[in-house]
């Protein structure tokens, strides 16, 4: 054996010896697995975007897949609707704006969600989401384990800009 030989020229291509890989998980069962399903699911634009509908009276939403011990669901945001001050109780979660723009106010402040942007949270985490824009919006929410609490909250996350 010489210098040049490596690991991998004395094991050959793991690609190609298939006992030696990890068979792919049926289920997401980390928070990257998780964040990864929203990806996925968000790029499948022809399996989400037909179901969309918009409700001026309340936010609309839809359980798109029901998952082994979580859920995905899809909701639609017109202008002006908000979710309230509120948590996710036992579940984490990925939020994953899919169309249109939503703000999140926490207790640190707000946050501009555009197309494409995630946001990851644990148990307990504390937040309102709104549609402050002039133009609806739709997201897509995965829940771990299923969402069976959502407490509501009464104080304020972000102080209100005074107007004179």
């Amino acid at each position: 054996m010489n210098s040049s030989d490596s690991d991998l020229q004395i094991a050959g291509d793991l690609l190609e010896v298939q006992h030696l890989l990890r068979p792919a998980r049926e289920h997401p069962v980390t928070v990257a697995e998780f964040v990864g399903l929203a990806r996925t699911i968000a790029a499948d634009r022809d399996r989400w975007a037909p179901l969309v509908q918009y409700d001026a009276t309340s936010r609309w939403y839809h359980r798109l897949h029901n998952g082994l011990g979580y859920e995905v669901w899809l909701l639609s945001w017109v202008p002006g609707q908000g979710s309230g001050l509120h948590d996710h109780g036992p579940s984490s979660g990925v939020l994953t704006v899919l169309d249109g723009e939503l703000t999140e106010r926490t207790d640190r402040g707000k946050r501009t969600l555009g197309a494409g942007a995630q946001r990851v949270f644990a148990p307990g985490y504390l937040h309102e989401v709104v549609n402050d824009s002039l133009e609806p919006a739709v997201s897509l929410h995965v829940y771990y384990p299923g969402l069976t609490d959502m407490p509501m909250h009464t104080a304020q996350c972000a102080p209100a800009v005074a107007t004179a």
